[in-house]
């Protein structure tokens, strides 16, 4: 692409950003789950569950996080860590799409016994300094939640790169617990990850706009095609490319671009 064109597009890109990276996004979106907490590991842990069940139509996924964090008394870090077998009774019916009562379970057997050894979800995800991007730690995360004795079933429910997936939704939660921003819509609380190591959550949206404006080649929709859009919108803004999400989820979902 032209140095012309590229400018172009930045500046396309850059004023959907200042559009949707707003307070008004947070309401219909899943990341409303997290933001209705404000101890820090409720706010992980919310947004963790709110990412894992993103799929479909936005109001639903808000809906069964909210009734997933209700069954945690909506005080999900005291409900991990003193919770009783008898506590754990409701979420033996949820169901969302593929994930069950049996995924259910091990998420919160998995995310307890991590929170009685660690302060913060932040340090299940270490990513090397050096590192181009967070790819490292989400294999490390990957291999620590499923450390247990786990339902075979329940591994298709947290991606890795290590099995070539895009990791939408695990890019998505890394974004909303890295990114700090005055708009306040993410959260800025882990600082071992930089935002520059941050990459795009590749859901169908953001593809498709990606494809449109030429920032895609690759004809998968897989982790390198997930980085490979990254690196693009580095040209951008190499320290924040993630911001660019907004744009082009702003742009596939609301102006049907």
């Amino acid at each position: 692409m032209k140095t012309s064109k590229l400018a172009e597009l930045q500046l396309f890109l850059d004023e959907k950003v200042d559009k949707y990276n707003r307070p008004g996004f947070i309401e219909n979106d899943p990341i409303s789950i997290p933001h209705s907490f404000s101890k820090k590991q409720d706010v992980e842990i919310a947004g963790f569950l709110a990412a894992v069940l993103a799929w479909g139509q936005r109001i639903t996924v808000i809906n069964k996080a909210r009734q997933f964090l209700l069954c945690m008394e909506n005080d999900p870090h005291n409900f991990l860590m003193h919770h009783t077998e008898n506590d754990l009774k409701p979420f033996a019916k949820f169901k969302h799409r593929t994930f069950n009562g049996i995924d259910a379970l091990y998420f919160i057997k998995s995310l307890s016994t991590f929170y009685k050894h660690h302060q913060s979800l932040e340090e299940a995800f270490t990513v090397p300094q050096q590192s181009a991007n967070v790819e490292q730690g989400l294999i490390n995360f990957h291999a620590l939640f499923f450390s247990l004795d786990y339902p075979l079933r329940t591994l298709k429910h947290v991606s890795s790169p290590a099995r070539k997936s895009a990791c939408k939704r695990i890019n998505m939660y890394l974004r909303w617990m890295v990114r700090s921003h005055a708009t306040g819509v993410d959260f800025g609380l882990w600082k071992s990850i930089s935002p520059a190591q941050l990459v795009c959550p590749l859901d169908v949206h953001v593809e498709r706009v990606a494809r449109k404006l030429k920032l895609i080649k690759r004809t998968q929709a897989d982790w390198q095609t997930a980085v490979e859009l990254t690196n693009n919108l580095k040209k951008f803004d190499a320290l924040d490319p993630v911001k660019y999400d907004f744009a082009l989820f702003g742009l596939g979902v609301e102006e049907k671009f």
